[in-house]
Formats: structure tokens, sequence, C-alpha cells
């Protein structure tokens, strides 16, 4: 029975290797179509849908290269290629194939490709799925598919056709201003402004005169009149980052203008009124701080007519595959290169705690993508997380459990395993390094993962 019901289309004009590869890809329990040249593909596309295509890249009656373009449109592509065409795999890797096999193509190395593609393509097509579903306002930068993400993203819906006063409550790095952003994006107010002020950065001294603006001649610089972020936010939405480190003096005059709609510019007489949305965020627990006397109560409640909060992503670690995979697609489309997730290195961004939410994970993926070079493939070693240099050390420690004793001396191969393990361990499961410790080849490395059951989870 095979796993999926649509076929893996095999292409390739050497009828030996392409019957290989077609009963390795069967017994590995998948359906499969093949075809020997570019025209037979051709016709078997019009009567199929294939969910991955491996393609020889060269064909007798075209370049394998031209025809990438036109297949990758339909399914993830696996490049064939002798051994001499490495610069012409590149090349495909560069034009949208998926990952390249040089021939003979060796099973293991045959089987681990395919599933890493189609687990790769499941997964983006998932994204896809999400994306669709979600307004057009937040599709483009808000991803994720459980229950938690999508009542954050209910209640946006909810909030953001109305003018009312939004708190966002939650952790730094989870994405609150990517909350109000959407918010002001499904508004009436979306071809308005958005602007975003950082209650942390700005000098407690200049901090009126930013909000407010300020009149000419109101303290020593103040050479002309200036408008507050307020007056440029006029129609739009004003967003106010960080609100618990509003300073006490402003947040009388904060209070009076969101119950007014009314302020004064520094050293100005005259009222003014605003038509400005205020959206503010907070990782504090502004009810406590009010409790403690550190934040007016009667702002609080103002602020706090409609409360969202946004949850960590330790909250929803189902988001985290999809969430990499869009950072991933961003950060790698100017390399001109796919670049895939092992399982170990899934593994390992799901188990971490995240104490940075998603800002974090977006900066462990930009830094992997840099140190992962030239390879397709990003591994657990590739990860900057704390958590993984401490199983490091834990596997590190295990590795004297194979000392020979007089009460049980381990046979070669359990000595062989436990080094292979250790050696897993101390460099993060990066089979290149291995392999050159060993004196072996990649290739022998996986045999032996696999051999002594060691293979990433």
């Amino acid at each position: 029975m095979s796993k999926r019901r649509k076929p893996i289309l095999v292409i390739e004009d050497d009828k030996t290797l392409c019957r290989l590869v077609s009963k390795q890809l069967q017994s590995m329990g998948y359906a499969v179509a093949h075809a020997h040249t570019w025209a037979d593909a051709k016709a078997t596309l019009d009567g199929t849908d294939p969910s991955l295509a491996l393609l020889d890249i060269r064909l007798p009656d075209a370049d394998g290269l031209k025809c990438l373009a036109e297949l990758s449109a339909q399914c993830p592509v696996i490049v064939l290629t002798a051994f001499g065409s490495i610069k012409h795999a590149v090349e495909a890797m560069r034009a949208g194939a998926a990952e390249y096999l040089a021939k003979p193509v060796n099973p293991a190395e045959l089987e681990l490709a395919v599933t890493r593609t189609l687990s790769a393509d499941s997964l983006r097509r998932q994204y896809e799925y999400c994306r669709n579903q979600l307004s057009p306002a937040i599709a483009e930068d808000m991803v994720g598919s459980s229950k938690a993400f999508r009542d954050l993203v209910r209640m946006i819906e909810l909030v953001a056709p109305s003018d009312a006063t939004v708190l966002i409550e939650g952790e730094s790095g989870v994405g609150k201003e990517l909350v109000a952003r959407s918010i002001h994006q499904m508004s009436s107010r979306a071809t308005a402004t958005f602007v975003p002020v950082d209650c942390c950065t700005l000098q407690e001294s200049l901090f009126e005169s930013e909000l407010f603006g300020h009149e000419r001649g109101s303290f020593t610089g103040a050479d002309k009149r200036k408008q507050g972020l307020i007056e440029v936010a006029e129609g739009g939405t004003i967003f106010l980052d960080e609100i618990g480190e509003l300073p006490a003096s402003l947040q009388a005059k904060l209070l009076r203008l969101l119950e007014t709609g009314e302020f004064r510019r520094l050293g100005g007489t005259q009222n003014l009124s605003s038509d400005s949305r205020f959206v503010a965020a907070t990782n504090r627990d502004l009810r406590a701080f009010s409790d403690a006397g550190r934040f007016r109560r009667d702002l609080f409640y103002r602020l706090a007519t409609v409360v969202i909060r946004v949850p960590s992503l330790r909250e929803r670690r189902e988001d985290i595959p999809m969430l990499a995979a869009r950072f991933m697609e961003t950060r790698t489309f100017q390399r001109g290169a796919r670049k895939h997730l092992t399982d170990a290195a899934m593994d390992a961004l799901t188990a971490y705690e995240w104490p940075g939410n998603i800002r974090e994970l977006r900066n462990v993926i930009e830094r992997a993508i840099l140190v992962s070079g030239e390879s397709d493939t990003i591994e657990i070693g590739d990860l900057a997380l704390p958590s993984i240099a401490r199983a490091s050390d834990t596997m590190n420690a295990s590795v004297a459990d194979c000392e020979v004793n007089f009460e049980k001396e381990p046979t070669l191969e359990e000595i062989k395993a436990k080094y292979l393990g250790y050696l897993i361990a101390r460099h993060q499961g990066h089979r290149g390094r291995i392999a050159n410790i060993l004196g072996v080849s990649e290739r022998n490395t996986y045999r032996m993962v696999k051999k002594f059951g060691l293979e990433e989870k």
C-alpha cells in the first residue's frame, strides 16, 4: 500500500537507472510513474498530479534546467546529476530544485532526500493554507494554526472595526506591534498613518514635545513650531509601545487626551483635537502596577477598554515549524537557494523554551542560514540554542558508560555505538564533522548512525 495517492514521477533516460530508482521508491511505499524523455513526461503530467518529481538534468530531447521551471511550478523537484555535473546541479538548486542527487543514486540518500523534500513541501502547503484562511491584512506577517493563534486572530478581527482603545499584553518578542499593525490594517483607518511610539527609548525631557508637539520658544532650542506624533497620526492609529514606561508626568495628559480627545502642544494655550485611535502595549502587569501606585489606575482602566493577550511561543509550539518555514522563506530568497531544517534541528526548535519568543526564533533562523554556508540543510549544530549545549554536556558525561571494567566488558559494537553517540552529541549531529573525525565518508556515517539506531528523531 502506497504512502500517498499522488505518485512520484521519475524522469530519467537511462532505463536501467530509472527502473532501479522506481523499485527503490516502491519499496519505500510510494506509487511511481516514470518517463524517459521530456515529451513522455509532459504527456504523463497531463493526466497525473505528482507529489514529487525526480528529474535527470540531461534528457535526450530537452535541457533539464530549462524544464525545471515548468516542472517545479507543479511539484517539488529533486535533480539527478552525474558526478561531473555538480556545477549544473548547483544551478538547478538556484533555479528552484529542492534537492539534487549524484548518480549512481545511493538508496539511503534517495530515501533521505525524498522524505525531507516531501516533509518540506507538506509544511509549505500547511503554511499556504493557513495564510489563505487569514484576513489579507494580516496574512503576510502572522503565521500559525494553533488554537492560541486562532483565538488571537479572532480577537483581532472582532476588535479592529471599532475605534475602541486596545491594550495589548504579552512578553517581549511575541509580536505585540504586529498585532497592533494588524488591528490598524483591518480597521477603517487603514489608509491613514500608523505611528509607533516607543515609550522606553524617548528621553523623559523630550517625551512631551515628541508626543504632543511644541510651540516656538517653549524651551531652549525650540526655534519653530513642531507637530507632535499625535498630530502625525491624525485619522490613523497611534501605537504606544511599552506604555508602562510612560513618565508619570505625562500619564495625566494622556488620560485627558483619551477622555476628551483634546490636547495642547508644549508651551501652547490652544486646545487641539485628535481623531486618532490609541493602541497600547506592555510586557508588564499594568493592573499590579496601578495597584502599587506605579501607574495611574484611571489611565489603566481607560487603556484597558479591550485587552488582547498575545501568547508566548511556548504556548503555541505547534506553530514553530510554520514560523521557521516563513523566516526561511523570507531570508533565503536573496541567496537563490532553498534550505531545509533537519528533523533533529526542528525537534530542537520545538523543544526549546524561547524566552525571547518569536524575535529570538527569527534571529536563530537568520544566524543558522549564515552559519550553514553553502549547505542546503540546517543541522542542529547550526542552531545557537543553550539547550543543545546542555544536551551535549549530558551526552559527553555519559560516554563514561562505555568504560571497560571487570564486571562487564563491552563488545566492540557497543563501544562503536557509544562513541558514535558521543560524537553526535558533541558535534550537535553535524554529519560532515563526524565523518571527518571518523575518517569515513558522510554516506558511511549515515549507515552507521542508522545501524546503531541513532538516527535523528
